[in-house]
């Protein structure tokens, strides 16, 4: 997987002294240094642009997308697809999966440090194209968490899905058991497309999946899975090309919205959404009020803002 963006000065700079202890020391023409984090190698080019490479790529640079709208209040997901669209419009009218009945899952939860992961299926059939374009249905990442709060309701009562929620206990077991976050995203995508097939008697023409990896290593990741779906078409950029896969990421949102909640309720400490330093902080209030072991049920404990957490507790 490689993820490329263009970061602002000040990220730049916030970026160089994270990575400085992880610096290569030979460095690509016109990049301004190369670091290593665990499986992903990432490169900072003079031109101010950005690239992540390898299979967790798309975690360690959501951790620099919430820099971007914390500090800037730049969404560079929106940026990408805009340019992604002004560039390569011909390519996503001929990959387009908007006029035709899908089945299409999307996950949520994965970049953010707090709360669950949170993965959906639809089935969307033709009929219902014309009430899902007037009621909004897009992409939930270039929807307000109030526009889904509002619309994901109607959708829930109109179109057949399932989903599956991971808590935070689970994942950092299977994180243990060595399942990368590619893994994870693979058998939980299975699990809700094969009970959304199982339970769709009507006809579909496509099951439609966002590309977060390649087409082999999505099913070396279920080789051990004893129900497998097979008869899947992995495009990039899904959310934006199938309604099924729009309704699943705006459902997907919905539920996670209303975990975090609960989350925050439960330990009566508002929780944030991302990874950013914002997350470090209130981890460290979380564990100077419960223990260092709560974490383990609020928090993804692999990523890098435990490491963080515990430096700031030194």
């Amino acid at each position: 997987m490689t993820i490329v963006f263009k970061v602002s000065d000040n990220v730049q700079k916030k970026m160089i002294e994270f990575y400085k202890d992880s610096f290569r020391d030979k460095v690509p023409p016109y990049a301004i240094f190369q670091a290593q984090s665990a499986d992903v190698i990432i490169t900072l080019y003079q031109s101010g642009k950005a690239m992540f490479q390898g299979v967790s790529a798309d975690i360690e640079a959501n951790i620099w997308k919430d820099q971007e709208m914390h500090l800037n209040q730049r969404n560079i997901d929106l940026e990408i697809k805009n340019n992604e669209k002004k560039k390569n419009s011909k390519y996503e009218d001929k990959e387009s999966f908007l006029n035709i009945s899908a089945i299409g899952s999307d996950e949520v939860g994965t970049g953010d440090y707090f709360g669950p992961i949170v993965v959906t299926a639809t089935y969307v059939s033709k009929d219902k194209i014309l009430f899902l374009n007037d009621l909004g249905v897009k992409d939930s990442k270039v929807l307000t968490d109030d526009k889904i709060k509002k619309i994901a309701p109607e959708i829930i009562k109109n179109i057949p899905y399932c989903t599956y929620t991971l808590n935070n206990q689970d994942f950092n077991k299977y994180n243990k058991m060595g399942y990368n976050m590619n893994k994870i995203k693979a058998i939980l995508h299975n699990k809700v497309l094969y009970k959304m097939k199982s339970t769709t008697n009507d006809h579909y023409d496509k099951i439609v999946v966002d590309q977060f990896v390649y087409p082999k290593k999505y099913f070396e990741h279920l080789k051990e899975a004893t129900n497998k779906v097979t008869d899947i078409t992995f495009t990039p950029k899904a959310e934006n090309k199938c309604l099924a896969v729009a309704c699943a990421s705006i459902i997907s949102r919905y539920i996670f919205l209303n975990e975090m909640d609960k989350l925050s309720d439960a330990i009566h400490i508002p929780l944030p959404k991302g990874s950013g330093e914002n997350a470090d902080d209130i981890g460290v209030e979380i564990v100077q009020k419960y223990g260092i072991d709560k974490l383990n049920d609020v928090a993804k404990v692999n990523f890098k803002n435990t490491d963080k957490i515990k430096n700031k507790m030194a």
